[in-house]
């Protein structure tokens, strides 16, 4: 069988089996920025091995002279290759061209929906960011940071050009100095960490592939990583009571914009019982390590596949291609 058989074989493999094991695996968020890498990482592989796959499917084709080894699916390849070079007439070759086109204008497609997409998502936040700033009024000594009249308690950030903190009036009544400092510390984070990023490229891929559970979940879960991560950066400089009084305060059934990123967006009750109850830096370091290690292990997984499919070690079956 061919690299890309493999491929294929290894992409199909990771979308199924990884959304459970990368949930086990993150679900304690003892480590949020390295399950965030790690689900993002596995998303980015699939994708990858797919690309790759097309393209070395196609190189084996177009092949005149291929490496047999009397297995069912190399047979099916050399058929292929006699399709593709018309050595089995006209009509089965002008199919086979058919069904290629098609399926690199899906391919093309599903790319170019992505595109818009993040596009449409980059100015949409960006609008808002710049209406927020004219309606808003600036907060004196805090860059970046205004204030919305309005009677809920809500606190977000949106990317932009500037990009822009935007705390309602409510908010601001309802905060003494330093659990707003903790809220603020929680949004710098999300802008200085390009959490909106992420964000959009997971949810994107959500949104264009909806029937793939390793695309869906992941957006879902990467979400509520970037919260942990956001809130451990806040702990950090204001401490954890301060940042889980905030959270409470501000938690209720206001949805912040689409688009933007939220100190109340994902998973309150959860955050609040992390936030009172530490975990042991032994547990973390613990996690670090497993997640750390299945991190490198999915990232050179397709390089591993191929190299393997190469050697003629995998059960894929020797290289063909």
């Amino acid at each position: 069988m061919s690299i890309a058989s493999c491929l294929l074989l290894y992409s199909v493999a990771a979308a199924l089996l990884a959304p459970s094991l990368l949930a086990r695996l993150t679900r304690s968020g003892l480590a949020p920025r390295l399950g965030v890498t790690l689900w993002v990482t596995a998303m980015v592989s699939v994708v990858a091995s797919w690309v790759a796959a097309t393209g070395f499917l196609l190189a084996d084709l177009v092949r005149r002279e291929r490496m047999g080894s009397g297995t069912v699916i190399d047979a099916c390849f050399q058929v292929l290759g006699d399709v593709a070079a018309g050595r089995s007439g006209l009509l089965p070759q002008a199919g086979l061209l058919g069904v290629t086109v098609l399926a690199g204008l899906a391919l093309a497609a599903a790319g170019w929906r992505l595109g818009r997409i993040l596009l449409r998502r980059r100015a949409r936040t960006h609008r808002h960011a710049e209406h927020a700033r004219l309606v808003g009024r600036p907060v004196a000594g805090l860059a970046g940071t205004v204030i919305l009249d309005a009677p809920e308690r809500v606190a977000y950030c949106v990317a932009g050009r500037p990009h822009t903190i935007v705390v309602t009036s409510a908010a601001i009544d309802a905060l003494d100095d330093r659990r707003l400092a903790a809220v603020l510390a929680h949004e710098r984070a999300h802008l200085a960490g390009r959490h909106h990023l992420l964000a959009a490229l997971t949810q994107g891929l959500a949104t264009v592939l909806p029937r793939i559970r390793l695309f869906t979940a992941g957006a879902a879960e990467v979400g509520r990583l970037l919260e942990l991560c956001a809130d451990d950066a806040a702990t950090r400089t204001h401490g954890p009571r301060n940042v889980l009084d905030a959270l409470l305060i501000l938690s209720g059934v206001t949805p912040i914009p689409h688009g933007a990123l939220g100190a109340t967006g994902v998973g309150v009750l959860a955050r609040a019982r992390r936030l009172a109850a530490p975990a042991r830096p032994a547990d973390i370091v613990r996690a670090r390590v497993l997640l750390a290690a299945v991190v490198i292990a999915v990232a050179f997984g397709p390089l591993l596949t191929a190299g393997l499919a190469v050697a003629g070690l995998a059960l894929c079956g020797p290289f063909s291609g």
